[in-house]
């Protein structure tokens, strides 16, 4: 490796971790050119070419006449969004399933009482609104227990994944919403959960994905 493409490497992991740890916000304008090449010690060209390698992976942008931008702070989320516009629903439930019954099992196994509480109330709130149903809420509460399941397994590395597919959980959830199914109550799921049952729990989950699988297999 030559001692410019090191130097460039470099300044590319400097501005990548600006972006992730939150010192350059989503949506902000990153510092000028000048400003960036005092700031690190490099040369103005150092900076160009580091800034349009973090355009090309799709976190910043350059805006005629504005400046550049923050777009996302997750190279991940950027490719997980480009393949999600060609992706068909029978594909995203498979990788539901795939993470959430796993989550399932591992929640059962690390939930705290605090886990267990807050599940309850998200589920209580879930049952609510499909009740009542509300599109909206449905699909708001039924993401927020998921995403509660999800974060008590304890898992850091299938948290981050989860949250870069919530969108797509999200529209997974509005067309199953949406479909004339009956509800699957999320109680014997909970419950699974708070008695520490990985088996139980991860049945639950594995049953509800399925009634939505099974008709898109043809």
């Amino acid at each position: 490796m030559s001692t410019r493409t090191g130097l460039i490497d470099r300044t590319v992991s400097h501005l990548r971790d600006a972006i992730v740890n939150g010192t350059w916000p989503v949506g902000s304008r990153i510092p000028t050119e000048t400003d960036l090449a005092a700031t690190l010690g490099v040369g103005r060209n150092t900076i160009r070419e580091a800034v349009q390698s973090l355009v090309h992976s799709g976190l910043l942008a350059r805006r005629q006449g504005s400046g550049t931008y923050v777009l996302s702070d997750s190279e991940l989320t950027v490719a997980l969004g480009r393949q999600m516009a060609h992706v068909h629903q029978q594909h995203i439930l498979e990788v539901r399933r795939s993470l959430e019954v796993e989550a399932a099992r591992l929640a059962a196994q690390r939930r705290t009482e605090r886990d267990i509480a807050t599940i309850r109330t998200l589920n209580q709130r879930r049952g609510e609104s499909f009740a009542a149903r509300e599109i909206d809420a449905m699909v708001t509460t039924d993401l927020a227990l998921h995403r509660a399941i999800v974060a008590a397994a304890r898992n850091p590395l299938l948290l981050d994944l989860y949250e870069n597919l919530i969108d797509a959980i999200g529209d997974s959830i509005r067309a199953n919403v949406e479909t004339d199914h009956p509800d699957h109550t999320h109680d014997a799921l909970v419950e699974a959960i708070a008695d520490g049952d990985e088996d139980r729990a991860a049945q639950e989950i594995y049953g509800y994905l399925e009634e939505y699988l099974s008709p898109l297999r043809g």
